[in-house]
């Protein structure tokens, strides 16, 4: 029995084309001798010269010699081209023999950078469900490839390839390097700790130059594109301050951005929302404020805004999260609490300004504008610039390619149901886990048609059921995938982003904001659910530019 890594891999779950890629390593693992490794579920990261490959390899077979026989699986059907054979999947198309090829590439280019020794690679193109009518055309040497017509031959052709030649202390390297060099893994969840790590080394910039800045008093304002690198800066300068031993509190708009946020900032620093802190300070006087009445909020405002700051209430280092969600009122209370020498930084992204509220003018304060998202992949940027969503000022600024976007329709409320059920299975078979997805929706919580469901199909969901228990903290329903309006997302991201329930009757300015906020949510895989009428005035206007 031929060894297999990652070693776990029969503990694994999967459905359709990741359980047919199981299937397959099943029968590699029982009929292939021990001389062999399997490396099976290899995802890897190249960044040369400027550019990167964001790339999958399904299997790799190491012969005791150091040889090396790549193998690519292809379930389904695939289409026959002039340009060879490609794979479809929704509106997006591979071409097959590039991806081979830029893979292979890649692991030689990689290995050779290692040392002086090259790579041995053959390949294989394995089609268990499709035959292929015209190998000839196939932009991959016939020999090469594995049909219907030649399945029976697979492991045959396998040893015929990769023979078992004499042991090599090359093979030990090669294992080596793909098993740590590459960071092989098993799944897609390495995979994103692998991409958020290089969103926060590229969008390191902002925080880096934005701490250099100095003024007096200092008064800086950021005004940084989704996924610019905000939250790291809020990050650096609460561990600046602290350091220094200066009192910091950060303040948001979003409920949900202070609860990521505290998870994040160091010990010692204060994580709140604006309303969060008015309750805080009304307490403090023993004038608490019943959040069962509607107009708690208000209430809220109205109270902090006359708050009595005690010296216990001062603080050196203020940070605001969302300014473009803040009201023009509410600045006076906030400035209140800072010392004589405080230092105070404003965060905002006008793009993500989705209420509607005048941006405030802050005179005198330093501006340090960032029109650069690191984030999202760059197809996934080039597809949301093509749609009219992405503003000619912002740039993209990751070398990383995920699966581009995505585009399902549907006609009414069951058809939305359905589509948004396919996306989720589609995040699903393609690796990724229910706690690295997200379903965010086009509605509030008033107007959306999902949001009053626990579960879709076999999925259970985790959603704000619009109720606060007596402290003001929000409540959840029990459930495995996130669901949140755009409103509630904003600043935050995942993996795979499901943005549904989109529907509009014209294109304004509100629409491309609201488009482009649930758009760049997404790290890897994006897929938005619009309804025909929505698709149809995004495409025509698409089409008239």
């Amino acid at each position: 029995m031929a060894k297999v890594i990652p070693s776990n891999w029969q503990s694994m779950e999967a459905i359709g084309a990741a359980q047919r890629e199981l299937e397959t390593l099943a029968l590699l693992a029982l009929e292939l001798s021990d001389d062999y490794t399997v490396f099976h579920g290899i995802h890897w990261t190249r960044v040369e010269h400027g550019t990167s490959l964001f790339g999958e390899i399904d299997f790799a077979i190491v012969s005791p010699g150091g040889r090396l026989l790549v193998i690519e699986q292809k379930s389904g059907f695939m289409d026959e081209t002039a340009e060879g054979l490609v794979k479809r999947y929704g509106n997006t198309e591979k071409k097959v023999a590039l991806q081979l090829n830029r893979n292979i590439h890649g692991l030689q280019s990689r290995f050779s950078s290692n040392g002086t020794e090259k790579l041995s690679v053959d390949l294989l193109l394995y089609c268990p469900d499709y035959s292929v009518r015209r190998p000839d055309i196939a932009g991959i040497d016939p020999s090469r490839i594995i049909d219907t017509k030649r399945k029976d031959q697979f492991l045959t052709i396998i040893r015929n390839l990769l023979p078992i030649d004499e042991p090599s202390p090359l093979a030990q390297r090669v294992r080596d390097f793909l098993g740590q060099v590459l960071a092989l893994v098993p799944e897609i969840g390495a995979v994103t700790r692998e991409v958020d790590a290089l969103h926060t080394r590229l969008s390191g910039g902002l925080a880096t130059w934005g701490r250099r800045i100095e003024c007096d008093p200092f008064r800086v304002r950021i005004i940084g594109t989704a996924g610019s690198g905000k939250s790291q800066l809020a990050l650096a300068a609460l561990n600046d301050a602290l350091a220094a031993g200066r009192r910091a509190l950060y303040v948001c708009y979003n409920r949900p951005l202070a609860d990521h946020m505290s998870q994040l900032a160091p010990n010692g620093s204060e994580v709140t929302t604006y309303h969060q802190l008015c309750d805080r300070a009304l307490r403090s006087t023993g004038h608490a404020v019943d959040f069962t009445k509607p107009d708690a909020f208000q209430l809220l405002e109205s109270g902090f805004g006359i708050f009595n700051t005690p010296l216990e209430w001062l603080f050196d280092e203020l940070i605001i999260d969302e300014g473009q969600d803040f009201r023009e009122e509410w600045l006076p209370p906030l400035l209140k609490l800072l010392k004589p020498d405080g230092r105070m930084w404003w965060l905002e992204d006008p793009m993500q300004n989705l209420y509607g509220r005048p941006t405030l003018a802050l005179p005198g304060w330093v501006t340090l504008r960032s029109d650069t998202n690191y984030r999202s992949p760059n197809n996934i940027m080039e597809s949301l610039r093509q749609l009219g969503v992405m503003p000619e000022s912002v740039d993209g600024g990751s070398p990383l390619t995920g699966s581009g976007v995505e585009i399902l329709t549907y006609a009414d409320v069951h058809g939305m149901i359905e589509e948004t059920k396919k996306a989720l299975a589609q995040g699903l078979a393609a690796g990724f886990k229910r706690p690295q997805m997200a379903i965010v929706t086009w509605r509030g919580r008033e107007h959306s048609q999902l949001l009053g469901f626990d579960q879709i199909g076999p999925h259970k969901l985790r959603s704000f059921t619009g109720q606060y228990d007596l402290r003001g903290n929000p409540i959840y329903g029990e459930g495995d995938i996130l669901m949140e309006t755009v409103y509630r997302f904003k600043g935050q991201a995942a993996p795979c982003i499901v943005f549904t329930e989109i529907d509009f009757e014209a294109y304004d300015e509100t629409v491309m904001r609201k488009l482009f906020v649930g758009a760049t949510r997404a790290t890897m895989k994006l897929t938005l659910v619009m309804s025909e009428r929505a698709a149809g005035i995004l495409m025509n206007r698409v089409g008239n530019e």
